[in-house]
């Protein structure tokens, strides 16, 4: 089933994945990384790999991506998506800066981006 657009919000250790449109605010889907405790060089790296690997997934569905969240954590996530995973940062329309909102907030920012994208691509082209 493909869902046209899709708000994500994010930090290190947590998204919420918002699947925007219709009347009614739709409901998340939360994940939260999983930490791999050991000695192991490179494991925090491997544990947030895992994580933004697990975000990718929650959006194979989606047709347009809008990203939220702090610029840290949208800037590598967008890296990681760049790097390994091209054909998710195809669908990435955007990304914007917010910390800490509601779920309520989060639908509006989604919302008012589709729309607003949306009306861009409606309007004619200007002339000579």
């Amino acid at each position: 089933m493909t869902i046209t657009h899709v708000l994500v919000w994010l930090d290190h250790h947590s998204a919420k994945i918002f699947p925007v449109g219709g009347a009614t605010a739709p409901a998340a889907e939360h994940l939260a990384e999983h930490s791999h405790h050991t000695r192991q060089h490179g494991s925090a790296v491997r544990s947030e790999h895992e994580f933004y690997g697990a975000v990718c997934d929650a959006l194979e569905g989606a047709a347009e991506v809008l990203v939220a969240g702090s610029s840290t954590a949208r800037t590598d996530f967008r890296h990681y998506l760049e790097k390994h995973r091209p054909q998710v940062a195809q669908k990435v329309l955007g990304y914007e800066s917010v910390d800490s909102p509601t779920d309520g907030q989060l639908v509006a920012l989604g919302r008012r981006f589709f729309a607003a994208r949306a009306v861009g691509a409606a309007a004619p082209a200007a002339g000579p």
